[in-house]
């Protein structure tokens, strides 16, 4: 597990599933009020988390559809009852398909979801007495969002932005124009310093991508 904190919260990453994906436990460092975002799977693992760090949970939350974000979210709610809050509504025909995604990949106990809350870009979500920024950035799905806490300066991105890489676009209803308008226009102006979390793999800050990112960096862009 790899962590990282600045104020007001801290957060722990701890990849799940066989495919490694990055679930994020965030909280409010004064109340210890906590999120789970993107909860693929491993749940009594997620749960143990919870209690080590004395953290109560207060929200799941949800970067996207895909089984690997998503498979775990129904044991969650059914085993602590709060509320989830994402992803977009254009991401449902991929949580309907959790189950026959988590049947193919080995995790049969994957299952479909209802949002308590759906977020459109712009949305506002609160954790404690922190309050996040909500950031609609289809490409990679149509319905993805990104969570940013603006006084921490820490955003969780999911699939759009990998340190070194982009997200997939060769998903049904994916969109290589829209993933790049996404990176360029909505977390590039966020500012450099943000340090963010990715679906899969290491964490990295905006400023690193756009220097090295041979896919995004803004000499790359300037040339296409």
């Amino acid at each position: 597990m790899e962590e990282t904190e600045g104020p007001p919260i801290r957060a722990i990453v701890a990849p799940v599933t066989p495919l490694q994906q990055n679930c994020t436990i965030v909280w409010c460092v004064k109340t210890r009020k906590a999120a789970i975002i993107d909860p693929g799977g491993e749940v009594p693992r997620l749960l143990e988390i919870l209690a080590d760090q004395g953290l109560t949970l207060e929200k799941i939350w949800v970067t996207h559809g895909h089984m690997d974000h998503a498979g775990g979210v129904a044991a969650l709610k059914a085993a602590t009852g709060v509320p989830i809050e994402g992803p977009h509504r254009d991401d449902v025909f991929w949580i309907d398909r959790i189950a026959e995604s988590g049947q193919r990949f080995g995790m049969p106990d994957a299952r479909p979801f209802v949002p308590d809350r759906w977020l459109e870009d712009g949305d506002r979500v609160t954790l404690g007495e922190t309050e996040w920024e909500v950031y609609h950035c289809p490409g990679h799905t149509p319905g993805h969002v990104v969570f940013f806490n603006r006084d921490a300066r820490f955003a969780q991105v999911g699939d759009v932005l990998f340190a070194g890489s982009i997200g997939r676009t060769d998903f049904p209803r994916g969109s290589y124009p829209d993933l790049i308008a996404s990176i360029t226009g909505k977390l590039w102006p966020l500012g450099d310093d943000v340090t963010f979390v990715p679906g899969h793999e290491q964490i990295s800050t905006f400023g690193r991508e756009r220097r090295t990112n041979p896919f995004v960096a803004d000499e790359v862009l300037a040339q296409t």
